[in-house]
């Protein structure tokens, strides 16, 4: 009978963590959040997301690919939904000292190598400090990401929903109607307009997001704390999402796998 596969970190013994090759052991530290998603999305939205892409990405992984994947961060930096109940938050300044004691202690195991996945987009700044920090502190090779990062199949969803749905919109609806159907009201999904959709009639630059952004809370973007096509969402949408982010994030994990640790260029 073939052993039985590790890669969550807490499966590992105290034992499994000696002649570590830091070249090829990785650590994977999933960051989410618990805040207000809408009228037709659970709070937990974030970590269901969470979970279910590293469901959806065990079995693409190498076989001989050391990957060690840390306790799902369920709470992150969501004070831009605190107008809403249910919305659970950390400050940044506290989440920052955590994720850096987190990878301190990666680093103590042997393992060089991190990469933070994310799940909510309030957590970019904090984990682009943490990363750097950890470079500078710890001499670590930590490579920062999101689901999101990696893309859309082609044609999968409306230009409006890749332009603006960025928070319980088609995308995330369909992610949670593959992972968790139970956890989706449907007669509640709506098409969530942006606001950000008047800011490009109204402005030559200034956006919500991109290269020259003001900062929001999500009722700014629509009073119903959602933005983007929800109504629009089906299982099969998001199964297809799913796979295509999963190995979005294999091949970066080969890419880290083969990169070199700093200072060894």
């Amino acid at each position: 009978m073939s052993e039985r596969r590790k890669i969550w970190w807490g499966d590992f013994a105290t034992t499994d963590f000696q002649n570590i090759d830091p070249m090829e052991t990785i650590a994977l530290l999933p960051i989410a959040a618990t805040e207000q998603h809408g009228p037709h999305l659970g709070c937990g939205t974030d970590a269901t997301i969470a979970r279910g892409m590293l469901k959806t990405l065990t079995p693409l992984l190498p076989r001989d690919l050391d990957l060690r994947i840390l306790p799902i961060q369920s709470v992150g930096k969501s004070n831009e939904h605190l107008h809403a109940p249910g919305t659970l938050t950390i400050p940044a300044t506290v989440l920052i000292d955590h994720w850096i004691a987190l990878g301190q202690s990666v680093a103590r195991a042997g393992i060089r190598k991190l990469v933070i996945v994310n799940s909510h987009g309030g957590n970019e700044e904090v984990m682009g400090i943490v990363a750097r920090e950890l470079r500078v502190t710890e001499g670590m090779l930590v490579a920062k990401t999101s689901w999101s990062r990696f893309g859309k199949p082609e044609g999968l969803f409306s230009d409006v929903e890749n332009r603006f749905g960025i928070h319980g919109g088609d995308a995330e609806t369909s992610l949670i109607l593959n992972f968790r159907p139970e956890a989706v009201d449907m007669e509640k999904a709506e098409d969530f307009a942006s606001t950000v959709m008047r800011d490009e009639e109204d402005f030559a630059l200034l956006r919500a997001t991109g290269t020259h952004a003001y900062a929001w809370i999500a009722s700014d973007l629509n009073p119903a704390g959602a933005v983007g096509e929800a109504a629009q969402a089906t299982i099969d949408k998001g199964k297809a999402l799913a796979a295509h982010q999963a190995q979005g994030l294999v091949t970066l994990l080969n890419d880290i796998r083969r990169a070199p640790l700093p200072g060894a260029r």
